[in-house]
């Protein structure tokens, strides 16, 4: 079964064609990394207008690289929540009305869920292996996700139960996965999300958007030690907190200055040192991570998983992915850094298996559903 798979849920457009729920065949994106860098964060009515511009071209790109046409497509599926309502709108919109003109079958698709799937692509297809890395000339910000990847992709896909880390901008939860459908919310952030703590923590030390690789970079340089920050104390056995880290942060930046807690955040950067840069981003890493490390680790001796996957963009730190295997006696295969970040190949991965158990929707009726749990989805129904 070949499914076109649509992203659009924050700031980045997407199409893929996935075949099975795990030979992937194209993947394309095009960011907005660089438009929202200026701002020091999304703008959701420039992302959504962003998305208008481009998300047809992205489609019909996914089709070439698949060396495929709709005749070959058997199904279409499209991110539906959660995510910003403008943006998410001109992905189910442009999804819906393909469905209905080339009378394809439509699966709405939740997005955090989603995210687990990007670990089921284990293949890449003919038309993959034929791609090289490249921009698509549609547009200096397009690119095809390079299917030759710098790293492969999993030998094997994960085996249930599945205990799944998923950490990005928006999400920091912990869910188990007992089958396709079947899971449960173990925990989550009470507050910030692991990687918008980031994007803050970044804001205070000077560093560029998006944080997460910012800080990542100025680590290397920095010493984990240098500050001793707080690790919250949660009622919740798996749940996580990242607020408190990043104020822990802010005083101890201004301390370090020589001001009080009265002085502007935006202000301070400009009286860091680069050494004190380097060590403040290195010590606030080691702690976000060692606080989603310290809880996957107590979860996976409570339900003794088959598997472990990390989800989601924060998937990418290479320090989260070094001490989580360190920790854990389960060897972990990671997806790709590009497969980490939103795309539509998990989409259309995930697509797969909501097919063989849920019917398609009338694309008429079809609504974005911004805020959406994971444990109200339709998988719930069954």
């Amino acid at each position: 079964m070949k499914i076109l798979g649509i992203e659009s849920s924050c700031d980045e457009t997407a199409a893929s064609v996935v075949e099975d729920g795990r030979i992937l065949h194209s993947s394309v994106i095009v960011s907005q990394i660089d438009i929202h860098a200026v701002y020091g964060g999304v703008v959701p009515e420039v992302a959504a207008r962003s998305h208008i511009e481009v998300i047809n071209p992205v489609i019909n790109q996914a089709l070439t690289d698949a060396k495929m046409t709709w005749d070959d497509i058997d199904a279409i599926a499209v991110t539906y929540a959660p995510g910003l309502i403008g943006s998410l709108l001109v992905g189910t919109l442009a999804a819906r009305t393909l469905a209905a003109l080339k009378n394809k079958p439509l699966y709405p698709i939740h997005h955090v869920e989603a995210h687990v799937y990007a670990n089921f692509l284990t293949e890449v297809g003919v038309g993959g292996q034929e791609m090289g890395n490249g921009k698509w000339e549609g547009t200096e910000k397009a690119r095809t996700n390079g299917l030759r990847f710098s790293t492969p992709l999993p030998s094997s896909q994960p085996l249930f139960p599945i205990l799944a880390l998923i950490v990005s901008g928006g999400h920091s939860q912990l869910v188990l996965f007992r089958d396709h459908g079947d899971y449960e919310l173990l925990g989550q952030t009470q507050d910030d999300a692991i990687g918008e703590a980031f994007d803050k923590v970044a804001k205070i030390l000077g560093l560029p958007y998006p944080g997460g690789p910012s800080i990542a970079k100025a680590a290397l340089e920095g010493n984990p030690k240098a500050y001793q920050l707080p690790k919250a104390k949660m009622s919740g056995k798996y749940d996580f907190s990242f607020s408190g880290l990043k104020t822990a942060v802010l005083r101890a930046v201004q301390r370090e200055v020589g001001v009080d807690f009265t002085f502007p955040s935006f202000e301070l950067a400009d009286r860091l040192g680069e050494r004190e840069r380097q060590d403040f981003a290195a010590s606030f890493q080691r702690t976000a991570i060692e606080t989603l490390v310290d809880v996957t680790e107590r979860a996976y001796n409570d339900f003794q998983p088959k598997s472990v996957v990390i989800a989601g963009g924060v998937a990418a730190n290479q320090e989260l992915r070094r001490i989580l295997q360190k920790r854990l006696p389960s060897r972990i295969e990671y997806a790709p850094m590009s497969l980490c970040t939103d795309n539509a190949a998990m989409i259309a991965s995930l697509a797969y298996y909501y097919a063989q158990k849920n019917q398609p929707v009338d694309p008429l009726e079809v609504e974005v559903v911004p805020s959406l749990s994971m444990t109200k989805t339709a998988w719930s129904n069954l």
